[in-house]
C-alpha cells in the first residue's frame, strides 16, 4: 500500500475512535440533564463510529499493514444545549466526510483497487450521517425552547435501535 495512503488510514483509525469518543461525551452530557432518549441515539452513534474504526482497521490487517494506534484527544464536555450538540455532530460528520473523500482521492490517484472499492462504503455511510444530524437539527430548530417537543424528540430519538 502506498505509504501516503496507509497513513491516511491511520490516522482515520484515530478519527473514527475520536467520532466514538465524542458521541459518547455527548451522551454524556444528555445523560446530565436527563435526557435518556438523547443519550440512547448518542450511545447507539457511539458503537457505529467504533464499527467504522474497526473496519479500517481490519482492511489495514488484511492489507498486511501493521496498524498503529495513536492517541485520542479528549472530546469536548461542555454543551450549551440540545440544539448546540446537533450542531457540533453535524459540523463534525462535514470533517469527516472531508477526511473520507480524501482517502478516496488518493486511492484513485495511486491506483489501489482494493482502497477505491472499499473506501466507497465509507462515501455512502457519510451521506448516512450527515442527513441525520442535519434532520434532528432542523428539527430541534423548529422547536421552542422548554416546549413539549423537545420531549416528544426525546421519546422518539429513544427508539434508535
Amino acid at each position: 500500500m502506498d505509504k501516503q495512503l496507509e497513513k491516511l488510514y491511520q490516522d482515520q483509525i484515530k478519527n473514527e475512535w475520536y467520532s466514538a469518543y465524542l458521541y459518547m461525551s455527548m451522551a454524556a452530557y444528555f445523560e446530565s440533564i436527563n435526557f435518556d432518549g438523547f443519550a440512547h441515539w448518542m450511545f447507539k452513534q457511539a458503537g457505529e463510529e467504533y464499527v467504522h474504526g474497526k473496519k479500517m482497521f481490519d482492511f489495514l490487517i488484511d492489507r498486511s499493514v501493521k496498524v498503529a494506534l495513536q492517541a485520542i484527544a479528549q472530546p469536548p464536555v461542555d454543551f450549551s444545549s440540545h440544539l448546540d450538540v446537533f450542531e457540533k455532530a453535524l459540523e463534525h460528520e462535514k470533517k469527516v466526510t472531508g477526511l473520507i473523500h480524501a482517502i478516496a482521492d488518493l486511492s484513485e490517484k495511486v491506483n489501489d483497487h482494493p482502497s477505491k472499492v472499499f473506501i466507497q462504503w465509507f462515501i455512502t455511510e457519510q451521506v448516512e450521517e450527515e442527513k441525520n444530524a442535519s434532520k434532528i437539527l432542523e428539527t430541534l430548530k423548529k422547536i421552542p425552547p422548554n416546549s413539549a417537543g423537545i420531549f416528544q424528540l426525546d421519546h422518539q430519538l429513544g427508539k434508535r435501535e
